[in-house]
């Protein structure tokens, strides 16, 4: 069998937390761990790590790399140019298992799922996998608690092994069809965990999303791993619940035996978190007095509320949001209002995390930019140059080992550097201590894409045959 990772949503009902640049899917939330390590983790268990693949945005590969390599270093990681929704999504990353590997058995896993028993997730797996045998694509659903109209619902028909055929499928139905539909013991959520065959979806997809199916078959994988933005800009934009398993006459389904949260909300986040004996869920600094059934989500200040009700708030150190819990699907709303005004609050934090540390913006002006730079114990910065800006680095706490046109330099605390337009530079933390560095930019674009790399530790520079 072979796993599919779907790991290049952006996250948008959990803003101001998830961003355009990292969302929903890297971030830990309060769970320990990233719900895409968890998303490996659950699949280890079925699926031999090497063939686990993860499809993901360009601009998240090396994020995505950087999670998982914990678990395999060398990780096969899709990269889709530009977002196309789901049945691009699977359809490329299937065609790569057939041009790979042949016609498997393929487990397609969203990143944003949270499930609690391993061992019963593998059970429902190897269940589906017997009906995928049989030429179903198979869905994994679950019984519905709540009218929601964000989940795609599954009717169920005649028993087939140890699942059904499905009837129906209807993907985010109105509020009156979702109560009509909790009514009817027949129907379930759909989870969007598929099992099927290579084979058998290519050949669905042919039947009932024509068009995408003859885009697929310009990718040959067995020459290049690459996805041309040229090729992969034509697919039509659809989720796989509209393009194929509304429509799809070989679905099938098998009932998840594990508990399983879609996290695709700050609604859901609350109905997961710990609550108190007023049932507030607090996460990070909060004081809640006469607070009842209410979401706090402190990242750096301190938040106080006093008498509130069916409350989210959410604070982050450049935007607070404050929602009704039962309005947390318009969040959404938000997020596409900020990018139609093209503000940056939709698409990254203050503070931005790299596998070398993090960075935080302080302040930002016309042709210039201040950031704090802190480089972990052991980190380093690639080695690159840029081409529209210049940057002053001055050492605040511990020691970098800065290179500059090939020379090196040992800089201290209260120590300053310039890098020239152009010039080639890398800093590194060579101990055990946090390197803390204030760099200004100067220049007429300072964009994060201005930058060229010629060698990082941390694979972002593609090696040249």
């Amino acid at each position: 069998m072979h796993a599919i990772i779907l790991a290049g949503g952006s996250g948008s009902r959990l803003w101001p937390l998830s961003r355009d640049l990292y969302p929903k899917q890297l971030l830990r939330l309060n769970f320990g761990k990233s719900l895409l390590e968890r998303t490996f983790e659950h699949l280890m268990g079925v699926i031999d790590v090497d063939n686990i693949i993860a499809i993901t945005s360009t601009k998240h590969i090396n994020d995505v790399r950087v999670q998982l390599s914990a678990y395999n270093k060398n990780i096969r990681i899709l990269g889709e140019p530009v977002f196309k929704n789901t049945t691009p999504a699977i359809s490329i990353a299937t065609k790569y298992v057939l041009d790979y590997k042949g016609d498997d058995i393929v487990v397609i896993a969203p990143s944003d799922n949270l499930i609690d028993d391993d061992l019963e997730f593998r059970q429902t797996i190897e269940q589906a996998k017997e009906l995928a045998q049989k030429g179903y694509i198979v869905t994994l659903g679950v019984k519905p608690e709540s009218p929601v109209t964000g989940f795609g619902y599954i009717k169920t028909g005649k028993k087939e092994n140890s699942g059904y055929v499905v009837e129906l499928f209807k993907e985010k139905p109105d509020l009156e069809q979702a109560k009509e539909f909790l009514k009817d013991s027949t129907y379930y959520w759909n989870t969007g965990i598929l099992v099927f065959r290579a084979s058998v979806f290519m050949e669905t997809l042919k039947k009932y999303a024509k068009e995408t199916y003859e885009i697929v078959q310009k990718f040959d994988f067995t020459k290049q791993d690459d996805i041309p933005y040229m090729i992969f800009d034509t697919f039509p934009s659809i989720s796989i619940d509209y393009g194929i398993l509304e429509k799809a006459d070989n679905l099938a389904m098998v009932e998840m035996q594990a508990k399983w949260n879609d996290l695709g909300s700050w609604d859901a986040v609350y109905n997961l978190g710990k609550k108190d004996e007023n049932g507030n869920v607090k996460i990070g600094d909060i004081i809640a007095k006469d607070c009842k059934d209410s979401m706090f989500f402190s990242s750096e200040r301190l938040i106080a509320g006093i008498g509130l009700k069916d409350l989210v708030v959410v604070e982050t150190s450049d935007a607070i949001l404050v929602c009704d819990r039962n309005k947390t699907q318009d969040v959404k709303q938000i997020f596409e209002k900020l990018k139609e005004e093209k503000s940056d609050l939709h698409k990254t934090h203050a503070t931005v995390y790299r596998p070398w540390g993090y960075y935080t913006v302080l302040n930002q002006g016309e042709g210039y930019l201040t950031k704090m730079i802190c480089v972990s114990k052991k980190g380093q910065l690639s080695l690159q140059s840029h081409n529209y800006r210049s940057e002053h680095w001055m050492i605040l706490s511990g020691t970098a080992r800065v290179t500059l046109d090939n020379k090196v330099f040992m800089l201290k605390a209260g120590s300053s550097i310039s890098i020239p337009v152009k010039a080639v530079h890398s800093v590194a933390n060579p101990y055990d201590t946090e390197l803390k560095i204030i760099e200004v930019q100067k220049g007429d674009k300072l964009s994060e894409d201005d930058i060229v790399r010629y060698k990082d530790i941390y694979g972002r520079v593609k090696a040249k045959d």
